[in-house]
């Protein structure tokens, strides 16, 4: 169910690029209530399987962001459009990786390859036992789409483009995103792999094990430590797209207050 409502709503986002301006609105409108839908459809799969609990809470948190931003689209404000034009871009680069098998695979294959290049360079005796499994004590990780970092690529590649601004700007702004995130994810798969492999955080398996033996260095190591150090890393990397791009920084400041503005009126019961 997830992967059908991510699929509808990057048709929908494509569709707000491509439409006539009179029509955009509706289509980032179900966009944006698709891939919170899509979050929300797999709760439990992320809880009990996975023990990831970021998705959930994204999912809780898309509601009144929803609730907020489709009005907001409808009356056509110009920073929750240029939020949407963002969220579309981001869909037309992420979209032939992840619905285009042979290039979806040929970027993994790569990913899968270069960490392995990796690891035996940082002296780690990784086997790669596949084009997109690495393997060590027994111990297996399947290099999938989303390790290969083009999701964050996508979205910060969105966010530079989501407004207005000179082609020399653009350049700058790929170059700062693209091949920043694209290495230091494979040091994050590096790390990720010699944790779960090498068993290094075998703690508190009350919350950490989904029954799997061996899962919790997974789960320190992926799901906490490089979840936040991703989060953490992309924030400072917005603060270097402001420097590239100044005007990023009123687009950021509008839509904070066009949000601020309406949760403060809920508030005092408007």
């Amino acid at each position: 169910m997830e992967a059908l409502l991510v699929f509808l709503s990057a048709l929908a986002f494509i569709g707000f690029l491509l439409m006539p301006k009179s029509g955009k609105k509706y289509f980032a409108a179900a966009g944006w209530i698709l891939i919170i839908l899509a979050l929300i459809a797999d709760f439990s799969y992320y809880i009990s399987e996975e023990s990831n609990f970021l998705y959930p809470v994204l999912g809780i948190l898309g509601i009144p962001f929803l609730a907020i931003t489709v009005p907001e689209l409808l009356k056509e404000n110009k920073y929750v459009i240029y939020l949407s034009r963002g969220a579309a871009i981001a869909f037309l680069i992420y979209f032939p990786f992840a619905y285009i098998p042979a290039v979806g695979d040929f970027l993994i294959a790569q990913v899968t390859d270069q960490v392995y290049a990796l690891g035996i360079l940082f002296g780690l005796p990784f086997n790669q036992i596949a084009w997109n499994m690495l393997e060590y004590n027994g111990f297996r990780v399947e290099i999938i789409l989303a390790c290969t970092g083009i999701q964050s690529i996508a979205i910060m590649l969105g966010l530079a483009y989501c407004i207005p601004t000179e082609n020399k700007q653009k350049i700058l702004a790929f170059l700062l995103i693209a091949p920043v995130i694209y290495i230091l994810n494979l040091l994050r798969n590096v790390f990720v792999v010699a944790a779960y492999t090498g068993q290094w955080f075998q703690y508190l398996s009350e919350i950490a094990s989904n029954g799997e033996y061996g899962y919790e260095s997974f789960f320190w190591a992926h799901n906490v430590m490089a979840e936040l150090g991703a989060l953490i890393f992309l924030v400072f990397l917005a603060f270097g797209l402001f420097a590239v791009i100044p005007e990023l920084g009123n687009f950021a400041d509008g839509l904070i207050k066009v949000y601020v503005e309406k949760i403060k009126g809920v508030c005092r019961g408007k």
